[in-house]
């Protein structure tokens, strides 16, 4: 049983099970990369209106994109959160937020030959890896670091990529 706090708002429809995904992602992230300290991590369920809102407030970056992340602290690959930086009044360590466009989820997984679940999965799975400080700046190491976390979290929900995709 879990003892992370995943806290899951909408702006737009959440299609049904959407939510169950994302938590069983969110869960299946921070299990495999060991995180043993309860968190709690945001998700914002939006459109492309809105991640293009927050894309610009935030970032100052003009255009929708598929999943945002805004860690809470400034991780590197393999680090761990801490528990003495969980919030007192929670005894939660606040990982960070993300934002994921049920649009975009909707695009890629057609684009991509897949289901709408394992395309919101993999952002999710994504996202959580950006909080704990995975980076994909670089084509080289970096990226391949986090390309093969996500592949293998991916397998262990059972939604690993086609091979022909």
């Amino acid at each position: 049983m879990s003892k992370h706090e995943i806290i899951i708002s909408a702006e737009t429809d959440v299609p049904e099970g959407a939510e169950e995904c994302l938590r069983q992602a969110i869960l299946a992230a921070l299990d495999g990369e060991g995180v043993d300290v309860p968190c709690e991590v945001n998700a914002l369920v939006t459109n492309d209106a809105g991640i293009h809102r927050i894309n610009f407030d935030m970032r100052g970056v003009d255009v929708p994109t598929d999943v945002l992340s805004f860690p809470m602290f400034d991780l590197t690959p393999g680090d761990k959160p801490r528990s003495d930086d969980a919030d007192p009044a929670t005894g939660l360590v606040p990982l960070g937020d993300m934002c994921i466009s049920m649009e975009r989820v909707q695009a890629q997984a057609k684009e991509y030959g897949h289901s709408n679940r394992r395309e919101l999965a993999y952002l999710a799975v994504h996202s959580i890896l950006h909080l704990l400080g995975y980076d994909h700046l670089d084509e080289g190491p970096m990226k391949a670091q986090m390309r093969e976390r996500e592949e293998s979290i991916m397998k262990e929900l059972g939604l690993e990529r086609e091979k022909n995709t």
